[in-house]
């Protein structure tokens, strides 16, 4: 019920529906339980009850007065428990990354999962293998996807996000005297940009790990600027450790017209990844004009395309390998920030030419295809 992007997925879903002329209804949990006063330890527990005990009891009553027509459509696959509900009705379920799951069965030691969070992670698990149609945002989702499924499913295809179209090059100057006019310092040399949540798998501390190691080679100019979440305790922590902390700045809560500027300023895009589902923070600074620095695994690879630089992925736990990482990565970071003006151009437009694969409209049209052919092919059987 705190989610941001899967609300954000499923608004851009359905208005991209209703635009082209279809019918939409959007069903979630009611936040019953979840709004009682009680400590933040028990909320979530009590808002599991609102999300799958409530809720089904609910969709089920409803479902009795909804048209045989009518296609139901899952958000995520992390909505897996409610699959059952719908599976012997027309569904898709949308499939954006498999890291919780993956987590789960122990194959991410950076991100160790509870006896509990094993069995919830199971009991999605046991949902969605139920469902018969699905969307996946990349081929490494879809990869996943497939190994985590019992049978071989009706439909599965990979439809790459569409980027909001708003998300555009502006001049670069304008961009960074309006950041330093929010944030109050001086970003008119440009700035290094990073942009996601706590997650573990953001690796927001290797960002600032890598800038350490940058600035102990150049004593640059650039500044640092995370947007996201207020950051955890282990991310402030090491940005008091930090002996740059004076020049890197948390924004929190931007919108996107906050984020376009920020990426139409920045002179590189930093996203250290440990792993993804897609990584839409890639396409949105390319569609902004700024050179990308990712890590080289997929679906960061596959996103980025031959556009962008690539790093090696964050070793686990072991601080001399995470300290060479961080140097290996920063000198990459070097390199991008001394391309001549000609070769930066260059790189820019070939992003821009790489994100014309995630065209908002694009998107949406091959998202209706496939509802549309599902649906005319039950009216023929």
């Amino acid at each position: 019920m705190a989610s941001q992007s899967m609300p954000r997925y499923a608004k851009m879903l359905a208005e991209g529906m209703r635009e082209r002329g279809h019918e939409v209804s959007v069903w979630q949990p009611s936040p019953l339980f979840f709004n009682k006063l009680l400590p933040d330890s028990l909320k979530k527990w009590f808002g599991y009850i609102d999300q799958y005990i409530v809720f089904p009891i609910k969709t089920r009553r409803r479902i009795k007065q909804i048209p045989p027509e009518t296609l139901f459509i899952f958000a995520d696959n992390a909505l897996g428990p409610w699959v059952p509900i719908v599976k012997n009705r027309s569904h898709f379920i949308h499939c954006h990354d498999f890291l919780a799951q993956r987590s789960a069965l122990g194959e991410f030691p950076q991100n160790r999962v509870s006896l509990s969070g094993r069995l919830y992670q199971f009991f999605i698990r046991r949902g969605y293998r139920q469902g018969k149609n699905f969307i996946s945002v990349s081929h490494k989702t879809r990869s996943d996807l497939h190994k985590f499924l019992k049978t071989t499913p009706s439909f599965s295809e990979v439809v790459y996000n569409g980027i909001n179209p708003g998300f555009r090059s502006i001049d670069p100057d304008l961009a960074r005297k309006s950041l330093s006019q929010k944030l109050n310092i001086d970003l008119s040399d440009g700035y290094i940009l990073h942009v996601g949540g706590n997650q573990w798998y953001k690796n927001r501390t290797g960002v600032i790990e890598i800038y350490n190691q940058f600035q102990n080679l150049t004593n640059s100019r650039f500044s640092l600027i995370l947007i996201g979440l207020e950051p955890s305790d282990v991310i402030k922590l090491t940005h008091t450790l930090s002996p740059f902390k004076e020049n890197i700045h948390f924004i929190k809560e931007a919108d996107d017209s906050i984020l376009n500027c920020a990426y139409s300023g920045a002179f590189v895009f930093l996203f250290p990844s440990i792993a993804e589902g897609f990584g839409w923070p890639i396409a949105e600074a390319m569609a902004c004009g700024c050179p990308v620095i990712t890590t080289n695994e997929t679906p960061m690879t596959e996103v980025g395309g031959k556009s962008t630089f690539f790093i090696p992925s964050k070793p686990v736990k072991n601080k001399k390998k995470i300290d060479e990482w961080a140097l290996v990565a920063a000198k990459v970071l070097i390199n991008v920030t001394k391309l001549t003006d000609t070769e930066r151009q260059q790189t820019i437009q070939q992003g821009l030419v790489n994100i014309r694969r995630f065209n908002a409209d694009l998107f949406l049209n091959q998202i209706e295809n496939m509802y549309m052919n599902h649906l005319n092919q039950k009216k023929i059987s």
